[in-house]
């Protein structure tokens, strides 16, 4: 299936994968349109739109019965297209607040938060989201519906829901007036597997980033 049939008006508007993939798309299409940094005034508001878009596609595919792929393995998409550029450019455009605290699983008791990034999180998203739509635009739409639902239980569903939380929050701090918390140089050294992030976090007030994103405090 190409970009030309993607949108084509012979499939039905109606149907729940063209739908999710509508969805999806809008999603790759965004994000690296924001990574651009044509408009960096208004990158944290429009993110916040559209990864709570793409959790609404989330949502209708987690409560989707399990979807089994036509084939028993799946199809070789050959090399994944590499969406470091775009992870390096949200990392500069949001620098002053890229960095917050994740819960990875919060039925695990007494877990430690951790630093996570908001432009990491958005670039694992695009890769596990690009990787279906290789398969759908290929015309293997029950595989893309598949790989969607899995990757959205195993890995892009909790990123994104917590890149919302981190942008939500941010949004909330700035339009109450709510400078963010004082950090005074705090150091977290958290263990990721085989590396160790760490981040200073300084004091990044809210009406010192709100002009820059294009984001206005409630009078």
């Amino acid at each position: 299936m190409s970009d030309a049939t993607l949108h084509a008006t012979a499939q039905d508007p109606d149907d729940f994968a063209v739908q999710i993939a509508d969805q999806v798309e809008s999603f790759l299409v965004a994000v690296s349109e924001v990574a651009k940094g044509e408009d960096p005034d208004s990158a944290v508001p429009f993110l916040l739109l559209e990864v709570s878009q793409l959790l609404l596609a989330g949502g209708r595919l987690g409560a989707h019965e399990d979807i089994v792929p036509d084939e028993r393995y799946e199809p070789d998409l050959g090399p994944e297209a590499d969406v470091d550029e775009i992870r390096e450019r949200l990392a500069v455009m949001l620098e002053p607040i890229d960095v917050y605290s994740e819960v990875f699983d919060p039925y695990e008791p007494r877990k430690a938060p951790v630093p996570a990034r908001i432009s990491d999180d958005l670039a694992d998203v695009l890769t596990d989201l690009r990787h279906g739509m290789a398969h759908y635009r290929a015309g293997r739409t029950t595989e893309a519906l598949w790989w969607w639902q899995f990757s959205y239980f195993s890995n892009w569903g909790s990123t994104a829901s917590a890149a919302l939380r981190a942008l939500q929050s941010l949004v909330a701090h700035v339009r109450l007036n709510q400078p963010l918390p004082e950090l005074d140089g705090l150091d977290t050294d958290v263990s990721m597997g085989d590396e160790t992030l760490e981040f200073e976090a300084g004091a990044v007030m809210a009406q010192e980033i709100a002009g820059p994103l294009g984001i206005r405090p409630v009078k």
